[in-house]
């Protein structure tokens, strides 16, 4: 009794023991078996989503198939639809020109019936009258034969005398306008000069409206700093995106200008470096200036010119007078007058020089007293110009008498310069001021109902009365009108005169 004890103990732990080893191993196959299901079931499911993809890019791969193959289709079918609508399109026009011609030769076919009509009628007239006059002739004494053979002959003869008149005089016309066409090209072929197209822009574009602030600074420092250093005036307020750059005179605006550009571009705005680009740039515009007096020099062949007077002429080309560039108006009067001093056997250099130098005024500053024309010969006279040419330059506005047959020559080219078409701008007052004088002076012929200025005033159309005025009463009064406006109007270029006279009958059949 005493050995049972221990012995069912035993028993108890080993049994305790083998149910906590039976559960760990039945715990341990349970999470094996639920893992391999786990990866079973995870395998099934990418097997899965693989066949469902294949599916579906098979079904894809089918369904782009199909919609080319219908595309294909549609595309051919298009293109057969469009080849047989322009097939009738051509059969269609080629029906409307053969309408038309047939229209045409319809209409062409009428006039002639009516033609023939016409004629036909007027022969039968002629027929009748002739059958009279000579029934009326018939009866007539021999004076009286005489003397209307006379009076046929005399009217026979006026109206041959006028169609030769009318030949003559168109004949005439004709040979005038081949020789006015001659000189004319001839003149524009020698005096084809390169347009006035340089502007001396005053707008400086700025990249957005916050630089405006930066070109201020702080209460202002950076624009009084720049209008003090480039003595000019800037207009921040006018135009959104923009500042403009005023001064009177055109140099320093020039300098401004494209110091500002500079400026606006570097980013970097204040005192010190306005005053550093300000100073760059007048250093770049003098060499600018040397090097435009120079080349205008060189185009026109002349030698032996001040320094100073090279710079002046340099200056011209930053300053504009009614749109037209200065320099570029001395350089083409300066051809002007040597090809007035070639054809009168005259010196073309000393001409050319009164030429170019006739505007050097403008280009000086306010500290010269005087008109540009006094300032110019000043400054000639001053650097040792010829006497004939200071004297030109200083006649050119008739301030100071002539002395030689140049400033006669200055005065002609400087005119023909600012009045040929295109030169200067025009205000539109004084284009409708002229228009208005050339419709009224047509206006004051007798016979004449309207008037038209057309072409911009380069052509005036004249309707006269018929029944107060022949054609040859109408083409007098062309030539009457040509001449008229020659002599009492200014104009650039030339007026062409059309005088219309002609009459219309209208009936209604109702």
């Amino acid at each position: 009794m005493t050995d049972f004890w221990p012995l069912f103990a035993a028993f108890c732990v080993g049994a305790v023991l083998a149910s906590l080893i039976l559960y760990v191993l039945l715990r341990n196959w349970l999470v094996s078996r639920r893992l391999e299901a786990d990866k079973t079931l995870e395998l099934s499911r990418k097997e899965a989503e693989v066949l469902a993809r294949e599916i579906k890019a098979k079904a894809q791969m089918e369904f782009e198939r199909e919609r080319s193959e219908r595309e294909r289709l549609m595309d051919e079918r298009g293109g057969v639809l469009k080849r047989e609508e322009e097939a009738l399109q051509g059969r269609r026009q080629a029906l409307d020109r053969e309408l038309a011609k047939q229209q045409t030769q319809r209409v062409r076919l009428e006039t002639e019936v009516e033609q023939a009509r016409t004629e036909k009628e007027e022969f039968l007239k002629q027929k009748e009258a002739y059958r009279s006059r000579l029934q009326r002739m018939g009866e007539l004494s021999p004076e009286e034969a005489r003397k209307e053979l006379r009076d046929e002959v005399i009217r026979a003869a006026n109206g041959e005398l006028g169609d030769i008149r009318r030949e003559i005089l168109f004949e005439t016309e004709e040979k005038a306008r081949a020789e006015a066409q001659r000189i004319l090209i001839d003149t524009m072929q020698r005096l084809a000069i390169n347009p006035p197209n340089e502007v001396s822009a005053t707008m400086v574009e700025l990249p957005n409206e916050e630089m405006k602030g930066r070109i201020i600074g702080r209460e202002g420092r950076n624009i009084r700093a720049f209008e003090s250093s480039a003595g000019v005036t800037l207009m921040i307020d006018e135009t959104p995106g923009s500042i403009l750059v005023s001064s009177f005179d055109p140099v320093r605006r020039e300098i401004a200008r494209i110091a500002l550009a500079r400026l606006v571009k570097d980013g970097r705005i204040h005192p010190v470096s306005i005053e550093e680009t300000l100073a760059e740039v007048a250093e770049e515009m003098k060499d600018n200036v040397i090097a435009l007096g120079e080349h205008a020099l060189m185009r026109l062949r002349l030698t032996n010119v001040h320094p100073e007077v090279v710079t002046t002429v340099g200056k011209l080309h930053y300053r504009l007078s009614n749109n037209q560039n200065t320099l570029e108006h001395s350089i083409e009067v300066a051809y002007l007058c040597s090809l007035l001093a070639a054809e009168l056997g005259l010196d073309t250099d000393l001409a050319k020089r009164c030429g170019l130098f006739h505007d050097l005024g403008k280009a000086m500053d306010h500290e010269h007293e005087g008109s540009h024309a006094e300032a110019a010969a000043r400054l000639l006279q001053r650097y040792g110009e010829d006497d004939r040419v200071v004297n030109a330059v200083a006649s050119s506005h008739e301030e100071v008498p002539p002395t030689s047959v140049y400033a006669g020559l200055l005065k002609v080219a400087d005119a023909v310069s600012a009045a040929r078409p295109g030169a200067r701008a025009d205000s539109m007052d004084g284009y409708i001021q002229r228009v208005r004088n050339l419709e009224e002076l047509a206006l004051e012929f007798p016979g004449v109902t309207d008037s038209y200025a057309v072409q911009a005033g380069k052509e005036i159309r004249v309707i006269v009365s018929p029944e107060k005025m022949s054609d040859e009463d109408a083409r007098s009064l062309g030539r009457k009108l040509r001449q008229r406006i020659e002599d009492e109007l200014q104009y650039p270029g030339t007026i062409k005169v059309t005088v219309i006279r002609e009459q219309r009958f209208t009936e209604t059949a109702k």
